[in-house]
């Protein structure tokens, strides 16, 4: 079965984003083996200085990329990657599912990604050009993988 993981900064802070992906986890168990892996975040102070925030990213990404095995797919989302539409993101999930490898999504924390993930990445994706909270790409993501299969088995769902 095709392998899925999300890799993300943080715990689903309410829980109707919690029963949100519990819906999209229990959909998608029909067309793949999803795993969510979260690693902890850094507090990040209200005036904290550049230098700071780059130290936050790089610890956040450092413990993403324990997370990542050398063989994976790794698909960064950031605001500087590319948009697709639900189709397209459908045909690469098939094009990764050909591959045979897990494919591993990535969403950094508050700060965004470090440039040490990014480099990891084979792609990089972005769900819109609107910044969303981590919480809310998380599902977001979810709602989008689910879609794809859909469209891919040709089940009613896209429109």
């Amino acid at each position: 079965m095709f392998k899925i993981q999300i890799t993300c900064v943080g715990e689903l802070s309410e829980s109707y984003y919690r029963a949100a992906q519990a819906e999209y986890v229990k959909r998608l168990s029909r067309y793949c083996d999803l795993q969510i892996c979260q690693v902890p975040d850094e507090k990040a102070p209200a005036s904290a200085s550049v230098a700071i925030e780059e130290q936050i990213k790089k610890k956040e990404c450092a413990r993403m990329l324990e997370k990542l095995r050398p063989d994976d797919i790794v698909v960064a989302l950031d605001l500087s990657g590319k948009e697709l539409t639900s189709p397209q993101l459908a045909k690469r999930l098939e094009d990764y599912a050909m591959q045979g490898r897990r494919v591993c999504f990535v969403i950094g924390g508050s700060l965004g990604l470090s440039e040490d993930i990014l480099k990891r990445s084979s792609e990089r994706l972005c769900l819109s050009k609107m910044t969303f909270t981590h919480n809310m790409a998380r599902i977001l993501l979810l709602e989008q993988l689910y879609r794809g299969f859909k469209i891919n088995a040709n089940e009613p769902y896209h429109k």
